[in-house]
């Protein structure tokens, strides 16, 4: 049916790539593409001949919209999915715009050098203006809307788990369970065992990032921002069990805010154990989660990156890692006029993912959703152009897919609410 450009190969492109090979009727094609060849090459070896997709490999640098765009209009694919990093959103969304061809991630733009005083400049405006100080927002991405509607092409942002598939349970929910949504809890529970005294389990840059900057949640129409790690609950999770976890500030919530007509409450929580948080805090506290370079030797070296050189690679956690997962959607509100709650939520164990792509589940549950997203796109059951968020299309089609693709859903009726 279509040709994908699949831009990066660590360990969420990894699923990607395995998961687009299984579904071969959609993905009739596939090129591969990063900064390391090598590593393209290696997954192009491992899936020949399971698989009736056609692979290739490239290099690629996904900075660079001049390198980005030679290759799109020698390969001329369908869709450019973008499971780089989130730094390199906005070239890659410039090389779509150029080149004509539909674009996907899997996480909003943020910047790598947040002291460049441009970036700087626009950001504590938008600081002012929100009322959230996260580094990461839609703002860069929206900006680009009329862009892309003037030359007919879909931008879908964030099609992973969270942001992505909780957005289209959000969806659902407004579609199909309530007429009135006034309240989403999004929980995000990683049961795992690593076996490592501190990993992360996605990109350490990002993680940590994420993890230490101030929380906020919307209420009443207004951004509450509240310092790292203050608000903390315990939840019993189906098949993980009582886990501790805290408000973090997540990129789903900003889009929900504006899509969700009506809502009076969006929170994000993300679980963590004590060990983990003890280490974050230790190295933020000697400044090694900084994204400001220094001075080492005679080298400007960005001690977070440093530090991502030290941790292990996510990529290499999956046949470590044992436990499940737990993530999904809480929601109070009214259905034909009586009070109601659902919890829509997905589990996923870490070791039957291992045995089916080689990952990890956190892996798993980000690369899955962004093939069913590209696939949405290409098969046209998705198509309007414009920058959008996935609860701005029909969820239905997203849902099935998820069922069929590995990540099956389901409803609690009285779900315990998070206090």
């Amino acid at each position: 049916m279509g040709r994908a450009l699949i831009i990066g190969c660590g360990g969420v492109a990894g699923v990607v790539i395995h998961k687009c090979c299984q579904n071969s009727d959609v993905f009739e094609e596939i090129m591969i593409a990063s900064r390391t060849k090598s590593k393209c090459d290696a997954i192009k070896e491992k899936l020949d001949g399971t698989t009736a997709t056609k692979i290739r490999t490239a290099k690629v640098d996904a900075d660079n919209v001049d390198e980005l765009c030679a290759l799109i209009d020698e390969y001329k694919p369908d869709i450019v999915m973008n499971i780089a990093l989130p730094y390199q959103d906005l070239t890659i969304m410039d090389a779509c715009l150029k080149c004509g061809v539909n674009y996907m991630d899997t996480a909003n733009y943020e910047p790598e050098d947040t002291d460049d005083p441009e970036w700087r400049a626009i950001y504590e405006k938008r600081c002012k203006d929100e009322g959230f100080t996260a580094y990461f927002d839609y703002s860069w991405q929206w900006a680009y809307k009329k862009k892309f509607e003037d030359a007919g092409l879909t931008a879908l942002l964030g099609s992973g788990f969270d942001p992505g598939v909780t957005q289209a349970y959000c969806a659902y929910a407004q579609k199909h369970l309530f007429d009135e949504i006034d309240t989403i809890d999004i929980l995000d529970c990683n049961g795992g065992d690593h076996g490592y005294p501190f990993a992360t389990n996605f990109n350490p840059e990002i993680n940590l990032r994420e993890v230490s900057a101030p929380g906020s949640y919307w209420e009443n129409g207004h951004w509450v921002e509240i310092p790292a790690m203050s608000i903390k609950r315990e939840y019993d999770f189906d098949q993980v069990g009582h886990k501790d976890m805290y408000l973090l500030h997540h990129e789903e919530i900003e889009s929900l805010a504006k899509n969700i007509p009506g809502v009076q409450r969006i929170r994000f929580f993300m679980t963590f154990g004590q060990s983990y948080l003890t280490h974050m805090k230790c190295l933020e506290n000697v400044g090694m989660l900084s994204t400001t370079p220094i001075e080492f030797e005679g080298h400007q070296i960005v001690p977070i990156q440093f530090l991502k050189a030290l941790l292990p690679d996510p990529a290499t956690l999956g046949p470590r890692t044992k436990g499940k997962t737990n993530i999904g959607c809480i929601f109070t509100g009214k259905k034909d006029g009586k009070e109601k709650t659902a919890y829509i939520y997905n589990v996923c164990d870490h070791e039957e993912c291992y045995r089916e792509v080689g990952s990890q589940a956190i892996s798993y549950t980000t690369g899955v959703p962004a093939m069913i997203g590209a696939a949405m796109l290409l098969t046209g059951k998705w198509n309007k152009p414009g920058v959008y968020t996935v609860e701005e299309f029909d969820p239905d089609p997203y849902m099935e897919a998820l069922n069929k693709w590995g990540l099956p859903w389901q409803i609690n009726d009285k779900p315990v609410l998070v206090d």
